[in-house]
């Protein structure tokens, strides 16, 4: 036990012992530079500015332009101009389908292929909807005595 503390105990002593750093000038001799440190301070220090330098690095790439020369990342011109283009390919697709099914048709009247006792019920039902009269939905005096009763009724 006594060992470990002993280790320790240089361990921290190495960390805190001050360094002098000099910078001579080799043809007078005379001193440039002085500074004094300990481990402690170079390790503080080299670690701060190892994390100032990757996290400038990181939103350098991640808030400019500069995003777009990574893998993976597409700009926002080629995104816009991609979505811009599947909209554009749905809708020829619809705008296909269509025509097909026209051309079909007109196929089948051309071969006299077309029967005529078949009756699609979708176009029935929307040509009724089409047709509806505007509706009133106020409520009439009728209506409103008739809440009141049933109201009335239920107490």
């Amino acid at each position: 036990m006594a060992v470990k503390i002993k280790k320790s105990e240089k361990l921290k002593k190495r960390f805190i012992e001050k360094y002098r750093i000099i910078l001579l000038n080799e043809g007078t001799f005379d001193e440039v530079f002085s500074i004094r440190l300990n481990l402690l301070n170079v390790f503080l220090f080299v670690s701060f500015t190892s994390l100032l330098l990757i996290s400038s690095t990181t939103v350098l790439i991640a808030f400019t332009p500069l995003r777009e020369y990574i893998p993976g990342y597409a700009s926002t011109d080629l995104r816009r101009k991609s979505i811009e283009l599947a909209t554009k390919t749905d809708s020829l697709e619809r705008v296909i389908n269509f025509n097909t099914a026209y051309i079909n048709s007109i196929q089948k009247v051309f071969s006299g292929d077309l029967e005529y006792a078949k009756i699609n019920i979708d176009s029935i039902i929307k040509a009724e909807n089409e047709n509806l009269p505007d509706l009133n939905f106020e409520t009439t005096e009728a209506e409103l005595n008739l809440r009141e009763e049933v109201n009335e009724k239920d107490k």
